[in-house]
């Protein structure tokens, strides 16, 4: 017998596309539902087929009405536990043109300008958010809610407005901890959830106070899981790179605006899966992509914030990417190879103390310069790693402090092991910046070089008076390439900049001594491609003398 069953006539439903959460759809989906309805009629097309019709008006089905009754006792458990944070700040406004856009701080300016030769200061007014952690007032937000502020003032769900001082901040996380005075009775604590456990597709709640708009709550779901946000104080993703990043980050379509930041996206027990930190939005408000610092981060620095002012992350001391089969092929290693690739070592890291190395060359991959020949980290502690945000994860998750792991690496396309042990990250660090580049037209060698300078070879045990090109990287199939010549590898802080040392240094060219950048241009200048030279570098403070053949490669040298 078929039984397929054809509908004759229904209600239309209007489909909503584009709605923050749940909470927004319910109501149009109730009245339809609710409304009286023509009659329906459903036929079995079978040869026994019967026709029935209903003409009882249709009613909230029971799983809407469970779900308003969970998200009704959601927000009646959640919200007493969620404040709103106003903070202040006296700023000089010829600062203002650098601040970044920050969800949780709308700032305002004065209404009385100064006179013009006058400090042009002014209060900087912003609103977030943060929840209660204890009974003894202690309250969790972002840092960038309350860097910087001279005051702060927590307004708790039943109104009642009190100080707060700064007990510690963790700009590596984006968290910070706050105190109220107030007794323990007016105190409502949330329940910490489990990120870990958190799947894509769960029901995703976020309470906050966006726009300064209290007691404010949205629906939706967990869009994504393991994304990274980059720290640098701000919410906005459009800044510079930063050194660190955020692991593990949990996004939500659930809506997410600025005043948001520092609440609680919880999960359908009421549970805090994660902090409201920051949105991905050209418009500055949400678009429906929402991150937030999952619960496992916060539940390892809240309480030593509390206890210290201040939480140690675990250091490796490197930098790096991803691989994927371009690189990868580039290296002359399987296409379908997975793993971190060490692009720079910071110096006396735990990583330049294992002895890893970073990329000594540079590639071009679809006309876009790549670095390549780094390490290529597959495994840490046995834990497979596939792609860098891995290597990331581990470290922030399953390690502490003075803790030694043991990284399996791909090195020239060989495996080996090499230990390390973590130190603590670092409380600032120096950003990498461009160096000088040896270019010209005409015959090249294929590397990108530097003059050595006393303190660069100071850097490398060189003595201080040694002069010639310190090569850093080289081109993939470059004459240099083809020599063998070694680009450099690790990283060391010399006048305020990050240089990166360890490579062949050029001192002469057949014979003639080369002072810098400029005498190696000239020389090879004066020189036709397809000839050959003989190059005397320094390598491992040894002179090795390479011969070369010259190419014309315009652009390097």
């Amino acid at each position: 017998m078929n039984n397929k069953v054809l509908i004759q006539r229904a209600i239309a439903i209007p489909l909503l596309v584009g709605m923050a959460g749940c909470s927004a759809v319910t109501l149009p989906i109730q009245s339809a539902l609710s409304a009286q309805s023509a009659p329906i009629v459903i036929t079995d097309a079978g040869e026994n087929s019967q026709v029935t019709e209903i003409g009882a008006p249709v009613t909230k089905n029971d799983t809407m009405i469970a779900l308003q009754s969970n998200l009704e006792q959601i927000y009646t458990q959640v919200n007493p536990s969620v404040v709103s944070i106003q903070v202040s700040q006296k700023t000089d406004l010829s600062a203002m043109s650098n601040l970044p856009f920050m969800l949780g701080r709308p700032f305002t300016f004065p209404d009385n300008p100064q006179q013009p030769n006058a400090p042009q200061e002014f209060y900087q007014h912003g609103a977030g958010s943060g929840f209660v952690w204890d009974k003894e007032g202690h309250i969790v937000t972002n840092n960038h809610v309350v860097h910087g502020a001279d005051k702060i003032t927590v307004t708790l769900a039943d109104e009642t407005v009190v100080p707060a001082e700064v007990v510690g901040t963790d700009p590596d996380s984006d968290l910070a901890v706050i105190k109220v005075d107030l007794p323990a009775e007016q105190l409502h604590p949330v329940t910490l959830g489990d990120s870990t456990q958190v799947k894509v597709g769960q029901l995703a709640v976020a309470l906050g106070n966006p726009f300064g708009l209290e007691n404010t709550m949205t629906v939706g779901f967990v869009s994504a899981l393991g994304r990274v946000l980059p720290v640098t104080g701000s919410e906005s993703l459009n800044t510079t790179d930063p050194s660190f990043t955020i692991p593990d980050i949990i996004q939500t379509d659930a809506s997410i605006n600025p005043g948001n930041s520092g609440g609680v996206l919880v999960d359908d027990q009421g549970q805090v899966i994660g902090v409201t930190a920051a949105i991905e939005s050209p418009s500055r408000s949400s678009a429906g992509v929402g991150f937030a610092i999952p619960s496992a981060v916060v539940d390892k620095v809240a309480p030593a914030l509390i206890k210290t002012g201040h939480y140690e992350h675990s250091w490796l001391g490197l930098s790096g990417t991803s691989l994927f089969p371009e690189l990868a092929t580039a290296m002359n290693l399987d296409t379908a190879q997975h793993g971190a690739l060490v692009i720079e070592v910071t110096p006396d890291s735990p990583a330049a103390k294992a002895g890893l190395r970073g990329s000594d060359r540079q590639i071009k991959i679809e006309d876009q310069d790549v670095l390549a020949g780094g390490d290529v980290i597959t495994a840490i502690d046995g834990q497979p790693v596939n792609n860098f945000d891995d290597l990331v994860s581990y470290l922030a998750d399953s390690t502490n402090v003075g803790q030694t792991v043991k990284l399996t690496i791909l090195r020239d396309g060989q495996e080996d092991t090499v230990s390390a042990t973590l130190a603590a990250r670092p409380q600032a660090t120096e950003p990498p910046t461009q160096t000088a580049t040896a270019s010209q037209k005409g015959p090249s060698l294929g590397v990108q070089g530097i003059d050595l300078t006393p303190e660069i070879a100071q850097a490398m045990n060189l003595p201080t008076n040694q002069q010639g090109v310190l090569v850093e990287q080289i081109v993939l199939d470059s004459p240099a390439d083809k020599a063998d010549l070694n680009g450099s590898y690790m990283a060391a802080p010399i006048n305020g900049r990050s240089i990166q040392v360890g490579g062949d240094v050029i001192v002469a060219v057949d014979g003639q001594p080369i002072t810098g950048v400029a005498d190696l241009r000239t020389y090879l200048n004066s020189r036709k491609p397809g000839q050959e030279i003989t190059l005397t570098v320094l390598r491992d403070g040894k002179k090795v003398d390479v011969p070369v053949h010259l190419d014309d490669l315009a652009g390097t040298s």
